[in-house]
């Protein structure tokens, strides 16, 4: 039977979201997810809270969460080096991410400096998790196109992968950062990237319009992808998506497909849908 590793993103669901999110409101809804069994929780992130107000509070979240009684690993977006030290701080945390994109533009838009500027961050990132012991998910973003013209190909993807695998990345996630990447791209990309680069576990960060989310998680799948990022309902997304349906892959949905083809995922589904129904409190009352 297979196995695969969820990774439940409730940061990646809440950042967007103008209305401020109490800190308590966030620690229930996140002490319900740790309950469910999720390989990982990406459960906040250290940046400026003037690019993201919504998470301005992590720290404290992460400080008030009862660990004692959960196995799921918690990973935390960082930007810069800055914020790759706060985050280092908390024992607690056994990952860090980092949004590496291939587009220009968007590296630009996202962290503020361009993809040479950018390589110098991470490498600095990469050596700093090592010495703490800590694990770096490296996220390939517009990984599977851009929106802005910026030259793509799947050429240009694994020479990226091959970068990064060089310079010591050990998890790269390809991310469909404004969902518009066809089930037969992310199958060709997965089944070059994955073959030829044994060291690397892959993932997968798609975004997804409702009604496709099927064929996205199955080319991903079939092609050899074993680590899968989603939240509840869907929730979340980048805000640069052209569909305003494009949200992050529904997790519920992941799992459906899993129980369906008999893929071992283990998480808890009772605790699953008492978190479902927090999310859908915390997403009812702020927008």
């Amino acid at each position: 039977m297979s196995l695969v590793k969820i990774i439940e993103c409730p940061r990646d669901a809440m950042q967007g979201i103008k209305t401020n999110i109490p800190t308590a409101e966030k620690v229930r809804y996140l002490q319900a997810l740790l309950s469910c069994g999720f390989d990982t929780l990406d459960f906040g992130s250290f940046v400026s809270p003037r690019a993201i107000p919504q998470m301005a509070d992590t720290a404290e979240v992460l400080t008030a969460l009862d660990l004692s009684q959960t196995k799921t690993k918690l990973l935390a977006i960082v930007a810069n080096l800055r914020g790759a030290e706060a985050a280092l701080s908390f024992e607690a945390i056994e990952f860090i991410g980092y949004p590496f994109s291939i587009s220009e533009n968007f590296q630009m838009r996202n962290t503020h400096k361009t993809i040479d500027e950018s390589m110098i961050v991470l490498s600095d990132i990469l050596s700093l998790a090592e010495r703490h012991g800590v694990k770096l998910v490296t996220y390939l973003s517009m990984g599977f196109g851009n929106p802005y013209g910026d030259p793509w190909s799947p050429d240009i993807v694994t020479q990226w992968t091959q970068t990064l695998a060089s310079m010591g990345c050990k998890i790269i996630s390809l991310s469909d950062t404004v969902g518009t990447a066809s089930p037969e791209v992310i199958f060709e990309l997965f089944n070059a990237v994955i073959p030829q680069f044994p060291e690397v576990e892959f993932g997968a960060h798609l975004h997804t319009a409702p009604n496709f989310w099927r064929e996205k998680f199955n080319a991903a799948y079939t092609a050899g992808c074993r680590r899968f990022d989603g939240a509840i309902q869907g929730f979340g997304g980048c805000p640069m998506a052209k569909d305003e349906l494009t949200g992050n892959m529904p997790t519920e949905k992941m799992l459906s497909y899993c129980a369906e083809h008999k893929i071992e995922h283990g998480v808890h589904m009772a605790r699953f849908e008492s978190a479902f129904n927090k999310a859908s409190d915390i997403f009812l009352n702020y927008h």
